[in-house]
């Protein structure tokens, strides 16, 4: 009986309704009856399955569960170890195949596909624990991702990444043919990049008064960065004599050059003048490279005083800076070199959001209004 997997229960509140908190650690069985005998519901944002109080029974559902799980209750605001990531705890004790992440390593994965393949495909181990890896059949991958779409409801990206992770061990560490693993990949969502005006990033930079904090929101706008390679730039790769910003080791390990602007070099002067980085362009504690999480925030917290109601994240700036090029007249394909996209198609997306064909559109609703 102690070996049995344990369920807390919390009571709380969600969505503004009374509810009791399910936590555990991945469990099919528990998940499957959770399904079939009451109305439990999953949370992305408390990452856990709920139950409205008034349809929750604790008696009934202790009978449910008696023999196949222990069932605690906990006081409101508690939470032990499971109940924190309760979906991830057995990676810490998964070992991973020899040469996975040393073959992930060597390749020149980069830190965080290494970290995300590895996670994943200790999921993936966990599932098929007392199982050779090695004899898993393709339909068996097949029924693990679709469990995973149906009982946690994981996005197209995260399916994507996933299969990778499975299919690297499989065609690269066993170096098996690549039609060994046939699986289903998700459609494509088409969605159009969120962007922001000029008008909107003007009210942001205005509102941000720390010179540095102003400097990397700047940069990543001017110069269409991504997160990582605006914290990645070091001192050298700002080019005031040729005005380019350079990126080494961008998506797919490439590196390019794309615009400094004028006013941005002056107040990039002023802020080196301040602050006087010695390695990284922006430097956090301890001249350490600065964090991802503290840029997210400087760009919440200025877009929050410049009073923008809409959700506003780091990528917009870059969607942006694609976007209004675009709108000014300039060559899609200079757009991909500045960007780093692969592909003309990637690029060819943000000809959907710009409004340069649609304010030459009369409305016709314009003129019946106007004939009166």
């Amino acid at each position: 009986m102690y070996n049995l997997p344990s369920i807390e229960l919390e009571y709380g509140i969600h969505k503004r309704h009374p509810v009791v908190f399910v936590r555990f650690e991945y469990n099919r069985d528990i998940i499957t009856r959770l399904k079939k005998y009451t109305t439990a519901k999953w949370s992305q944002t408390k990452g856990c399955w709920y139950i409205f109080e008034d349809k929750f029974a604790i008696t009934n559902f202790k009978d449910s569960f008696k023999k196949i799980a222990l069932v605690k209750v906990l006081e409101p605001g508690t939470k032990t170890e499971i109940s924190i990531s309760s979906k991830y705890a057995h990676r810490n004790r998964i070992i991973l195949p020899t040469d996975y992440h040393e073959l992930l390593e060597q390749k020149r994965y980069s830190k965080s596909t290494c970290k995300t393949y590895t996670s994943y495909f200790k999921d993936f181990m966990h599932n098929f624990q007392g199982c050779d890896l090695k004899k898993i059949e393709t339909e068996e991958i097949n029924e693990y991702i679709l469990s995973l779409i149906q009982l946690w409801n994981i996005s197209g990206s995260e399916q994507n990444q996933r299969i990778n992770a499975i299919k690297f061990y499989y065609e690269k560490v066993l170096g098996r043919e690549k039609q060994f693993i046939r699986i289903e990949r998700p459609r494509k969502k088409r969605t159009l990049p969120d962007i922001l005006s000029k008008t909107e990033i003007q009210a942001i930079l205005e509102v941000t008064a720390n010179i540095k904090h102003r400097c990397m929101l700047e940069l990543i706008y001017s110069a269409g960065l991504r997160r990582s390679e605006l914290l990645n730039l070091k001192l050298e790769d700002i080019d005031s004599k040729r005005m380019l910003v350079k990126i080494r080791g961008g998506k797919g390990r490439k590196d390019r050059y794309t615009l400094l602007s004028d006013n941005v070099l002056k107040h990039l002067r002023q802020y080196f003048i301040g602050y006087k980085p010695s390695k990284w362009l922006f430097e956090g504690t301890n001249k350490g490279q600065y964090t991802s999480s503290s840029i997210t925030r400087v760009l919440k917290n200025s877009a929050k005083k410049a009073g923008i109601k809409k959700r506003v994240h780091l990528h917009m700036l870059r969607h942006s800076f694609a976007t209004h090029l675009l709108e000014q007249g300039t060559n899609l394909r200079l757009i991909q070199t500045l960007l780093g996209h692969e592909s003309i198609q990637t690029t060819e997306i943000y000809t959907h959001v710009s409004n340069l064909e649609v304010q030459k559109v009369i409305n016709p609703i314009d003129e019946i209004i106007n004939r009166k």
